[in-house]
């Protein structure tokens, strides 16, 4: 984790979240004078965390909201695990799409306006999602939600960059992302005991009730952009900085290492619910929702990942990742809820360290547009997200859990053969860098 300074780049743990970082040498409104900036033991400064704190928790509050639910709607509207995973991946992968372009809109019109629009638009569409006759319905309405929360993260991050002096910024971000992680795992909480208390509509109300709160307090809270200078959109601009990201063949491999890493987890966590519900377990929804509690692992496997890289480097720290998560995917198979519980934390503190460890890797390596280089990564990260959901459920219906795990055993494998090529690739510009020393 770096130090408070001018440019910071922080894992978002969310359930997953994005992975967000700024580089505010890219940022407009950045170059304020310090002065001008909110400090940390200002008033504003408070009420500015407390805002975005309670954005990030309305957000992924809403964007895994049907997660925890997904073997009460298969079973209230006759569908199978694989149509009933859509209600998620159309979500995140709407998320994943729309992205990049909102964080260009907020160049032009604002990170507050953008913001602002964004929750807006969601608790709308979370408000109407209940009342959706059919599951067609329901996942068009997830992804009109999905997209217009695209439009938070990247806003946020550029807001701070601006808005808050340098030695603020990492407390900033962390209560955002503390938002996250809270609101990812209590929206999944509270839609479990709330479905088998009152069903699986009453609990998406519920949770968009929670949302609207929380996106009222933000607008409340949050104080007037002083520092932000509107752009001008240049789609030309834009699509060169993308195009040099894409042609970068070391982000290519994060961009890639994000998605598949997201792909085991998307499949593991949206199916593992049918699993738990089922005999040998036979949960009741409440305390599967509860399992979600096995998140806070992840925070702190995030959290240590810096320490992590400091001693193995960050090729080791992925190779930890991988095989932690491997282990974690083969106890999963056992019968037992001891098991199978040592099996999810062990998932979740492998992908959570090997998500932190890529994203941060995404803002050292982009040497300039750091903020295209994390949208993204964004992008490939829910994009993974969205496709491990559908293939994972689509596993599970056609050969059980064991399906399941040998796609995340496959995405797993992809992983370790990239960090492989990653290191064979390192080695040889070390042998020519000595060559040329050397000649």
């Amino acid at each position: 984790m770096p130090s408070a300074s001018t440019t910071a780049s922080i894992p978002v743990v969310v359930g997953a979240a994005p992975s967000v970082s700024f580089d505010s040498s890219v940022s407009g409104g950045s170059h304020a004078p310090i002065d001008a900036r909110i400090a940390p033991s200002s008033p504003g400064f408070r009420r500015m965390s407390f805002a975005l704190f309670a954005a990030g928790m309305a957000a992924f509050a809403l964007l895994y909201s049907t997660q925890a639910l997904l073997p009460a709607i298969s079973a209230d509207l006759n569908v199978t695990a694989a149509q009933a995973s859509w209600t998620v991946s159309a979500a995140t992968g709407a998320l994943a799409l729309f992205v990049l372009p909102l964080s260009a809109l907020s160049e032009r019109f604002g990170r507050r306006t953008l913001m602002t629009y964004s929750l807006a638009i969601a608790v709308a569409v979370a408000l109407l999602i209940p009342l959706a006759p059919n599951v067609g319905w329901l996942i068009a309405l997830r992804a009109v939600q999905g997209a217009a929360l695209a439009g938070l993260p990247a806003s946020a991050m550029a807001y701070l960059a601006e808005e808050v002096r340098p030695k603020a910024l990492v407390a900033a971000i962390g209560l955002f992302v503390a938002g996250n992680s809270i609101g990812g795992m209590s929206g999944r909480i509270v839609t479990g005991w709330v479905a088998q208390l009152w069903g699986w509509r009453a609990a998406l109300a519920a949770v968009a009730l929670m949302a609207l709160v929380c996106a009222v307090v933000f607008r409340l809270m949050l104080p007037k952009a002083r520092n932000f200078r509107p752009g001008t959109l240049n789609p030309k601009v834009l699509a060169k900085t993308v195009g040099g990201h894409l042609a970068d063949p070391l982000l290519r491999r994060l961009y890639a290492i994000g998605a598949l890493f997201m792909t085991v987890f998307g499949a593991v966590y949206t199916v593992i619910g049918y699993r738990l519900v089922e005999a040998p377990f036979s949960l009741p929804q409440g305390v599967v929702g509860s399992i979600f509690l096995v998140y806070l692992v992840g925070t702190v496997s995030s959290a240590g990942a810096g320490k992590l890289v400091a001693r193995t480097g960050r090729r080791g720290a992925l190779y930890l990742a991988v095989s932690t998560t491997t282990v974690g995917l083969l106890l999963s198979l056992s019968d037992s809820l001891v098991g199978v519980l040592a099996g999810l934390v062990l998932i979740t503190a492998g992908f959570f360290a090997g998500h932190a460890v890529a994203s941060s890797s995404v803002s050292h390596t982009a040497k300039s547009g750091r903020a295209q280089a994390s949208a993204l990564y964004q992008s490939a990260y829910y994009l993974g997200s969205s496709v491990g959901g559908t293939l994972g459920a689509t596993a599970f219906h056609a050969g059980g859990w064991d399906a399941t795990v040998a796609l995340g055993l496959l995405a797993v494998a992809g992983v370790a053969g990239i960090t492989l090529y990653g290191t064979r690739c390192a080695r040889v510009e070390r042998r020519s860098s000595l060559v040329v020393a050397n000649s």
